[in-house]
């Protein structure tokens, strides 16, 4: 049986540039889908899964994150004064459990692998997940839970991915595959944003990742890569020399809230899902659809 996942990284300093001005003041991990940031989208999945410790990686202007996953003495306050009873055990649910939740710097803008070494001394020398907190996932269960079931019966390191159009690969990380095993399959390559001619498949890095500690060890050496940033694909590839790899299918939708699209796709999935939403939005969205296609 492989070491269990206790710890899981979420790299969260990133600027948000694509949604400014909305993030110019907000960090763009607390733009909201119907009502729920989306970093409890994440941190949900990953309660979901098993994990027992959370750990961020913030930049500045990011200690709202933090206060959101504290306890709110004066709001809790004014509700409790108010009887809604309801909004306090939401509040409670999504409380991290004191001692839970870490937090760290990454200082510098250096990209995602640097963030995900920021991580090290926190993580120490055990299996950890990464959940990238602009992608959203919805399935059932969770993409977390799928790659746990795929890891305990693997061992190694796991990364989720979906399918994406074969004519656009040049905007992901891709993966090359190998022979099935079980409802995985052991991975042979990533390429970075490959044309559709050089594409080894259609299958995309979607934001989860389940890595073995080793991986610490190649970030340190702060190699450069795309974007002359430390980049975690090509840390996973030196890793994949000498440990094997597994591409985990998710049977679900994955949703890039980093983009604008995936953002509004995102609402509009997660309103309908909503019992109380569900009826009323369905019908006004239908109705701007109309007036729209006069």
């Amino acid at each position: 049986m492989p070491s269990p996942i206790r710890k899981a990284v979420f790299p969260v300093a990133g600027l948000g540039t694509r949604f400014l001005p909305a993030t110019k003041a907000m960090p763009k991990e607390m733009l909201t889908v119907v009502d729920r940031p989306l970093i409890q989208y994440v941190v949900d999945e990953a309660r979901a899964a098993g994990i027992k410790h959370f750990i961020m990686v913030t930049g500045r202007n990011k200690a709202v994150i933090e206060d959101h996953f504290d306890i709110a003495y004066e709001l809790e306050a004014t509700l409790k004064a108010r009887g809604r009873t309801a909004s306090l055990e939401e509040l409670a649910r999504d409380r991290a459990e004191a001692g839970t939740m870490s937090f760290t710097r990454q200082p510098e803008p250096l990209g995602l692998g640097h963030a995900v070494w920021c991580a090290r001394n926190l993580v120490g020398g055990e299996p950890f997940a990464v959940l990238l907190p602009d992608m959203i996932m919805k399935g059932e269960p969770g993409c977390l839970a799928q790659m746990m079931a795929v890891y305990n019966e693997t061992g190694g390191n796991v990364i989720s991915v979906a399918e994406c159009d074969p004519d656009e690969t040049a905007s992901y990380g891709i993966v090359g595959i190998g022979e099935a095993v079980g409802d995985a399959f052991r991975m042979t390559t990533m390429v970075e944003k490959p044309k559709p001619a050089d594409a080894p498949s259609n299958l995309y890095i979607n934001g989860r990742y389940i890595l073995q500690p080793e991986i610490f060890d190649i970030l340190a050496e702060g190699r450069r890569g795309a974007g002359n940033e430390i980049q975690i694909t090509d840390a996973m590839l030196r890793l994949l020399e000498t440990q094997p790899f597994f591409a985990c299918p998710f049977k679900g939708r994955t949703f890039d809230c980093g983009s604008k699209l995936g953002f509004l796709a995102a609402n509009i999935a997660f309103a309908l899902d909503r019992p109380e939403l569900a009826k009323d939005f369905t019908a006004e969205a239908r109705a701007l659809l109309d007036s729209a296609s006069r």
